[in-house]
């Protein structure tokens, strides 16, 4: 009799305490949820906090299991790391293309300035063609506004 009690109450002691067993994770916007219930499919390992102790001494995880899914968490995680560093480069090497470019058509429009601002400045007798076709010499007073305007340009692409 005494050994049926006995019985009875480690079997209702054991039975309060898987019913007392928790599940303990975060869901993906960072909140922690307590339940008897497991945490729906797809909740990554590294999510949950806790486990039932009945639930992990009936069926402890594989080493080799755990081993993978850490691999394959881990490789995800490398997987997006390698593809965020590759995008960063890539933005890298296209804004240094540009900067290059940009270098480039500057120090063109600077030499073509020097060039117009020494015409301009050796005295000669310049002209331009118009619209329909006819030339036009350039006076003293045009002579000196695009003389301006060329030193202008070469102050602003010309270090």
């Amino acid at each position: 009799m005494r050994s049926t009690r006995i019985a009875i109450t480690l079997l209702l002691s054991a039975l309060s305490a898987a019913a007392q067993a928790q599940w303990v994770w975060r869901d993906a916007a960072g909140q922690i949820h307590a339940s008897d219930l497991p945490p729906p499919k797809g909740t990554p390992d590294k999510s949950i906090v806790q486990r039932p102790a009945v639930q992990a001494r009936l069926a402890p995880p594989a080493p080799a299991a755990a081993s993978a899914a850490a691999s394959a968490a881990g490789g995800v995680d490398a997987a997006l790391e390698v593809r965020r560093k590759k995008a960063a480069d890539e933005q890298l090497a296209q804004r240094k293309a540009h900067d290059e470019k940009n270098a480039a058509m500057r120090a063109d429009n600077c030499q073509r300035a020097r060039e117009q601002l020494r015409s301009l400045d050796s005295g000669q007798r310049l002209s331009r063609t118009l619209p329909n076709g006819e030339r036009e010499v350039i006076d003293d007073a045009q002579r000196a506004a695009e003389s301006q305007r060329v030193r202008s340009i070469v102050a602003s692409d010309c270090d």
